[in-house]
């Protein structure tokens, strides 16, 4: 039997996605702060939706 550790899964919930995940959002969150930062508006503002 392997261990996780040394041979992680692409798929799934591992550690690797929890990674990803963490990273998307920081750069979603980071976007939507420099769109409201640039534009004077709210996010759903820009987008029209509000």
């Amino acid at each position: 039997m392997e261990n996780q550790a040394q041979n992680p899964s692409k798929f799934g919930f591992n550690a690797n996605a929890e990674n990803w995940n963490g990273r998307l959002a920081m750069i979603g969150f980071v976007a939507a702060l420099a769109i409201e930062l640039l534009s004077g508006k709210g996010l759903l503002h820009f987008w029209g939706l509000m």
